[in-house]
């Protein structure tokens, strides 16, 4: 069986297991599924979020007078920073790369076929910084070679990657690299991305999104074990670790989402450090947001469909529970659209009791239910954040809007980027896309 065969039949076990659910259970079934599985998926990420709290980070130092972790040896760290028309913002990246207090460090910066001033930006910087190296790539091979570039360029051991647009806090390339020295099976560490852009309410909504949602999931993902995806945006790697699985996949499109899968095959471990703060740019438009979140949905597809023939034997078992977690909320986004279908055609039509699917509105427990869990988890997620980001508790106001909107924008990215991986024939070489990068920036 080839693997797009197998992939094929996946994506109708996916697509197909709600319409089989139809047949058996009542449209009222169908519908505890729907509100029920973020019920259950929020529980999961509050507890996962306080037994990280309170087994490991609780005990750890930190603010800005804690000085940043000793590393045993003082390795050599090279922080590689891809660039593609960052003219406008990419000077504070490398200011931040090369303010870390950390004294071995030097700052590779990977000019990747800018069609703006970024080329010329960099040159200026590294003649008045002896740490920074600049490398000119004649025209747009996309993050994964550019990465692979400054990987082979780097001194050291131990590379943090960060884009070119994020700022790097003081000690973070520190807390990135303590790990990986102290556990010498840990292939990488991702670390905390915070975000700056918060002019409009998509922006604002991003701030809880990221305190109250993502970090809550990496925390989880890193008691149970496996972490679906590093951060790409600020995240270090084992030079020895990346040379066994070959590097940074050429044709993915999200790169970062494919070397976490391709390092955890291999064995290696991924941490979640919190303390390795990254300010990030995000989207605040709808548009760019949609575009930033169908490439995500689009790239967690390709490594599924690419990992899932050869990963159901018994020595990948660690990251079983990953492909449960992402087959499941597939499931739960065709389990949706197959409710609003059937909601919308019992208006016209008669159907059989088993599918009519009688009101989309939760039932007045349920609903109660996931607005107490929501609120419990915005307090956990916000109390354990509260020492990295000033002022966290204003975005209170804006994050109550999120889970309608996360669970929505990921039903239908999934909807539009699962078949669009299934129905494209080869995969190309990834390039850049210059992304909404936000109105108005702000750091704490």
């Amino acid at each position: 069986m080839t693997d797009r065969l197998l992939a094929f039949l996946i994506l109708c076990l996916v697509v197909g297991a709600p319409f089989g659910a139809a047949l058996l259970w009542t449209g009222n079934r169908i519908l505890d599924f729907i509100f029920f599985y973020p019920l259950f998926m929020s529980g999961l990420w509050i507890f996962g979020g306080l037994y990280y709290w309170l087994h490991w980070e609780r005990r750890w130092p930190w603010g800005p007078d804690v000085p940043a972790p000793s590393l045993r040896g003082q390795p050599q760290i090279s922080i590689l920073i891809p660039c593609h028309n960052e003219a406008e913002h990419g000077t504070e990246t490398i200011l931040s790369a090369l303010a870390q207090r950390y004294p071995r460090v030097e700052v590779i910066a990977i000019d990747d076929g800018s069609t703006d001033d970024t080329g010329a930006m960099l040159d200026r910087l590294a003649e008045t910084h002896a740490q920074l190296r600049v490398i000119h790539l004649a025209r747009n091979q996309g993050k994964a070679m550019a990465l692979r570039m400054g990987a082979l360029a780097a001194r050291g051991e131990y590379l943090v990657c960060i884009d070119g647009d994020a700022m790097l806090d003081q000690d973070a390339a520190a807390y990135l690299v303590a790990p990986m020295i102290e556990h010498p099976r840990v292939g990488a560490v991702t670390g905390n991305p915070r975000v700056r852009t918060r002019s409009t309410l998509i922006g604002q909504v991003q701030v809880g999104e990221f305190s109250s949602i993502v970090g809550l999931i990496k925390r989880t993902q890193r008691v149970y074990g496996q972490i679906f995806t590093i951060s790409g945006v600020v995240a270090a790697f084992r030079r020895s670790a990346l040379d066994r699985v070959d590097y940074w996949s050429l044709d993915m499109v999200t790169e970062d989402i494919d070397i976490s899968w391709k390092l955890q095959r291999d064995h290696w471990s991924i941490f979640f450090e919190p303390r390795a703060l990254c300010w990030i740019l995000m989207p605040e438009t709808l548009r760019g947001l949609w575009k930033q979140r169908l490439r995500w949905a689009q790239g967690g597809a390709e490594v599924f469909l690419k990992n899932i023939p050869g990963i159901l034997s018994w020595r990948y078992r660690r990251l079983w529970p990953m492909i449960l977690e992402y087959g499941i909320s597939a499931i739960w986004a065709f389990a949706l659209t197959l409710s609003l279908m059937l909601w919308m055609i019992g208006l016209f039509v008669d159907l059989p009791g088993h599918l009519r699917v009688e009101t989309l509105m939760p039932p007045s427990f349920t609903g109660m239910a996931l607005a107490t869990v929501c609120l419990l988890q915005f307090s956990v997620s916000f109390f354990i954040d509260r020492r990295y980001e000033r002022g966290l508790f204003r975005s209170l106001y804006w994050v109550i809007w999120y889970p309608l909107a996360y669970w929505m924008i990921g039903l239908l990215t999934t909807l539009w980027g699962f078949p669009k991986v299934m129905l494209r024939r080869h995969r190309v070489r990834a390039r850049w896309e210059s992304p909404d990068r936000g109105i108005k920036a702000h750091t704490s």
